[in-house]
């Protein structure tokens, strides 16, 4: 009998992990960060926890939800967020 949980594609993932992305997205607003989301969090790891790793654990998955780094990622978003920004701003010159 095999212990591996397999998904069929990232949203089945993404939502197995929902749970504890909203456990995040709860602490960091409980710290004032209250303008990043589960999307933000989840593209913040798949950016630059997860990218080039393979055969992750879904426990591994699930701990790097739960303790990354607050600061690295309220930048992460800051800078996409100012990313978004000033590409609407050429949009409109």
């Amino acid at each position: 009998m095999s212990n591996t949980i397999e998904f069929k594609n990232v949203t089945e993932l993404y939502k197995r992990v929902e749970p504890a992305l909203y456990s995040k997205v709860k602490e960091l607003k409980g710290l004032g960060y209250k303008y990043i989301n589960e999307k933000d969090v989840w593209n913040y790891l798949v950016t630059y926890n997860w990218k080039n790793k393979r055969d992750l654990q879904l426990s591994d998955l699930i701990s790097d939800i739960l303790y990354c780094d607050n600061n690295k990622l309220n930048d992460y978003v800051s800078n996409e967020k100012n990313n978004s920004n000033k590409d609407i701003d050429e949009e409109i010159l």
